[in-house]
């Protein structure tokens, strides 16, 4: 394990795997590096990448400076860019797409951009997340609800049928949530401007001009395809790529070789003189 200090002080652990270009992977809401996807992608990526699988602030090993911020969060992508030479690739997944995608439209020295299913609502196929949510959710964790707070993320944040939540207690990976569920805020505080169901703003993302790839799942739900298509669609150099029978849990093994591909080819201005 290593660790990269944000410009706050916020200590931000990090492991690095493979050999190759670097590529930061971000994770989102309540996945760190013991819990969630980006180090088994790392791994399936690690014969081209060096790939730096890190906990965001306030989980696993990594410090949590306060008060919050976004700006924080895309301080400490930063860092890890600066610890891997000063430019890099960037991927992530759920609110770490969305977080990835703020930290590009920041000026980040980012050289590719890869995002999977940034939980947006830009349409009516699914209803917005009612602005009591934020606040019930803040509730919740001030007093020390903890397992409430997770069950109330996954039913009217993912959108998980009820009877699912309530048997979430059983599964192995219940306490490393909990252990994590007081950064439900944060994430919420990444998104919470696109999910009102609404078209996204004409010049939202305007500064994110290097190459974007944005991907979702083929049997993911309707409103979070219609959300990435819609992305593609308004950043400046973005294209929209479906993976077949997969959903929001994409498999490692699938997005791998896509990733590979668009990361490794040249663009226009890569092209030897």
């Amino acid at each position: 394990m290593n660790k990269a200090i944000s410009k706050d002080g916020t200590l931000i652990a990090y492991d690095k795997t493979g050999s190759g270009p670097a590529l930061i992977l971000v994770d989102g809401a309540l996945c760190y590096r013991e819990s969630g996807p980006s180090v088994p992608l790392a791994k399936q990526l690690a014969d081209q990448f060096t790939g730096y699988t890190y906990d965001r602030r306030g989980r696993g090993d990594s410090s949590n400076v306060q008060p919050y911020s976004v700006e924080r969060e895309i301080e400490d992508i930063e860092a890890l860019i600066n610890e891997a030479g000063g430019k890099a690739y960037v991927y992530g997944i759920s609110s770490g797409a969305a977080l990835a995608l703020e930290a590009a439209n920041a000026g980040l020295p980012i050289k590719k951009l890869a995002l999977y299913e940034a939980p947006f609502i830009v349409d009516d196929s699914r209803k917005p997340i009612s602005e009591n949510y934020m606040i019930e959710l803040r509730e919740l964790l001030d007093a020390d609800r903890r397992g409430a707070s997770v069950k109330l993320f996954l039913r009217k944040a993912v959108g998980l049928p009820s009877p699912i939540v309530f048997l979430m207690p059983l599964m192995p990976a219940w306490s490393k949530l909990k252990s994590v569920a007081h950064t439900l805020p944060y994430d919420g505080t990444i998104v919470e401007k696109e999910l009102k169901g609404e078209p996204f703003q004409p010049m939202r993302w305007d500064s994110v001009n290097i190459p974007t790839l944005v991907t979702g799942g083929g049997k993911s739900e309707k409103w979070i395809q219609n959300s990435g298509k819609a992305l593609a669609e308004i950043l400046p150099d973005a294209r929209y790529i479906s993976l077949k029978k997969q959903t929001h849990m994409v498999k490692p093994e699938v997005l791998a070789p896509v990733l590979k591909e668009f990361l490794l080819e040249k663009t226009v201005q890569e092209q030897p003189t």
